[in-house]
Parts: C-alpha cells; sequence; structure tokens
C-alpha cells in the first residue's frame, strides 16, 4: 500500500477526507448530517482511494487548519471504514447506493458485461428461464440490447415477457439479488469458458504487430521449444506476404483504401513479385507515379517499412472485417476465393 508522504500533492478533497478520518466516526458522522449527497460521494469515494497517510502529513494538515494537535499514527482510508461512516448517518439502502458508486466496475458490472453479451447467445440462454426472470434481466439492462434479444426470443414466449414487463412494478431487492447470483453463478462463467479464444490465435494478433525483427526471434526461440505450437501460431497469422494471394478485385479495392504516403514505402521493400502485382493492378499512369516518387524517396529504413507494410495489412484487416475483400491467411494457401 502506498503511504501518502507528501504534503503539497493533496488535493482540497483528499485534505478534507484525512481530516474526517483523523476526528473518528463519530464527529464525521456529525459532519457527514450537514452535507449533501453529492458532497458525501465526491469525500467517501476519497476516503476509500485514499490509502495510507503518514503522519508528518496529518501533522502539517492540522497546523494548516491552525489546529494544534499531533497525529502520532498513519491513516487508511477503505471501504470499510467509509461504509462505517456512512453507516452512521444513511439509512442501508443510500450505504449501499454509494458504496456501489464508489466501488466502480467490480461492484456494479454484471449488468453492464450483460448488455456486452451478444444478443444471441443472451437470447439463446433466456429462453430456458422463466419470463418473470427474462423480464427483470431485459429491465436492468440497456433498451437497446433488450430490444435485440427481444426480437430473438419466440414469439409468445417473448409476448410473455412483454406482459410480464408491463406489470412489473418496483423489482424487490432479493428477487433481484437472486437473478444476479444466478447469472453469476450459472450464465458468466460459462459464456466464458464458450466464448474464450484459442490461445494460439490471440499469440498470432500479437506477433502479427511485433517488428518484424523482433517477430523473427520470438518464432526462431519458439520453433526450438515447442515446433507445433510455432506452426501453428505461423498459419493463423495475416502478413504482408499474404497480400500476394489476393485476387485482383481486393487488391485494387486495398490501393484505394490505403495511405498514400505509406503505400509507396511498403513496396520499397516488397519482393519484386509483390511491386509486380500492386503495379500490374494500377492505371500505367498511377504506378509511373508511383515508381518515380519511391526512387526519389532514396534508402528507407527498415524500421519505416515495416511500419508502412503493417499499415497495409492492418488496412486488408479492416476491409475484410467490412466484407469489401476477403483475405487468405498461410494456412489457406491451397485455396483460391473469389
Amino acid at each position: 500500500m502506498r503511504v501518502r508522504e507528501d504534503y503539497r500533492t493533496l488535493t482540497g478533497t483528499e485534505k478534507a477526507a484525512i481530516l474526517l478520518l483523523s476526528l473518528g466516526e463519530e464527529y464525521t458522522a456529525k459532519i457527514f448530517e450537514q452535507l449533501d449527497e453529492e458532497e458525501i460521494l465526491s469525500l467517501s469515494h476519497t476516503m476509500s482511494n485514499l490509502g495510507k497517510v503518514s503522519s508528518s502529513v496529518v501533522e502539517r494538515l492540522f497546523i494548516e487548519f491552525a489546529e494544534s494537535i499531533t497525529s502520532t499514527n498513519s491513516l487508511v482510508g477503505t471501504l470499510d471504514s467509509t461504509e462505517r461512516l456512512l453507516a452512521k448517518v444513511l439509512g442501508k439502502e443510500k450505504v449501499d447506493s454509494i458504496m456501489e458508486e464508489i466501488r466502480g466496475p467490480a461492484g456494479r458490472t454484471m449488468w453492464e458485461k450483460l448488455s456486452n453479451v451478444n444478443e444471441e447467445i443472451l437470447s439463446t440462454y433466456l429462453q430456458k428461464e422463466y419470463p418473470q426472470t427474462v423480464a427483470v434481466v431485459l429491465s436492468k439492462i440497456t433498451p437497446e440490447h433488450a430490444a435485440k434479444v427481444l426480437a430473438l426470443l419466440p414469439e409468445g414466449f417473448a409476448m410473455e415477457v412483454v406482459m410480464r414487463m408491463l406489470r412489473m412494478e418496483a423489482v424487490q431487492k432479493e428477487v433481484l439479488d437472486d437473478v444476479e447470483k444466478t447469472l453469476r453463478t450459472e450464465f458468466m462463467p460459462n459464456l466464458s469458458r464458450a466464448s474464450r479464444r484459442d490461445s494460439h490465435e490471440i499469440m498470432a494478433e500479437i506477433f502479427n504487430n511485433l517488428e518484424r525483427s523482433v517477430e523473427g526471434k520470438f518464432m526462431s526461440s519458439l520453433e526450438e521449444r515447442n515446433p507445433e505450437s510455432a506452426e501453428k501460431i505461423r498459419s493463423l497469422m495475416f502478413t504482408f506476404e499474404d497480400l500476394g494471394k489476393l485476387d485482383p478485385g481486393a487488391i485494387q479495392t486495398l490501393i484505394r483504401s490505403a495511405d498514400k504516403e505509406k503505400l509507396p514505402i511498403a513496396l520499397k521493400g516488397a519482393s519484386d513479385a509483390m511491386k509486380d502485382l500492386f503495379f500490374s493492378n494500377m492505371s500505367e499512369r498511377a504506378g509511373k507515379i508511383m515508381k518515380e516518387d519511391m526512387a526519389a524517396m532514396g534508402p528507407v529504413r527498415l524500421k519505416e517499412v515495416e511500419e508502412a507494410q503493417q499499415s497495409l495489412v492492418n488496412t486488408a484487416k479492416d476491409l475484410a472485417d467490412r466484407g469489401e475483400i476477403t483475405i487468405v491467411t498461410s494456412k489457406d494457401e491451397d485455396e483460391l476465393i473469389y
């Protein structure tokens, strides 16, 4: 845990939080009674993130407030101590609401996570639940996402859910807790296992973004230790050389979309076959201009060439994601896709 020892770095809110913590729960509770909810939330958030404060900082703070008080102990602002203080002046529901806000994503991401789950996966899962449970879930996620999920539910079941939602008043906290617990313990772990990506795919993407020389070193070492994994990763990687497998239409689309400054640099360090492929898919005039630009730029650093080639690869991936071209990786060498 970090120790706050530099008084000069403290913000006004942090000074107030330290002062309140040093006064003790009883006096702090009385002060909180005089503050509005926004001020309490701000101070509570600061207290919970304060960490350890050295006694010298506390002493300096009291001097600034014209108090002749010396602290011999350090202070620790934690979530628990903050929650205890709040409990003395506010009702449990209000305390829970403020603490949920303070804790941030860790304390309240179930519904946020659910809003990011693919609607087809979520609707498939919810079809097996009671309509009332589905109604609660759809009332908690974003309306946009709820609409997509609702549209994918069987019509009769979906209407039953709609009717439950229309009749639903404030959901009891116990019901909400039960639904959230079920989602947290049953659905999310299964989702995590189902959507977990193959580690080789992840490494292939990472290797794709390494500098060529660094990627070469890693791959060589991996080939020595685990040739099977090295081969699998290589087959999954999409490299600049794989652009040579694009059909003429895809190459022309790539040329139109590429960064006009980076394309000649990328081709400067390309093989003759790759250069011919690109030039053959340009107009005679455009090809001539690019060749002149490449000749005029003189020597180019290898790093610049690799960055330009990676930029071209990234553009190709973006086009493929949008369905404008089809790209082929090393593992598909024998396939022809038109």
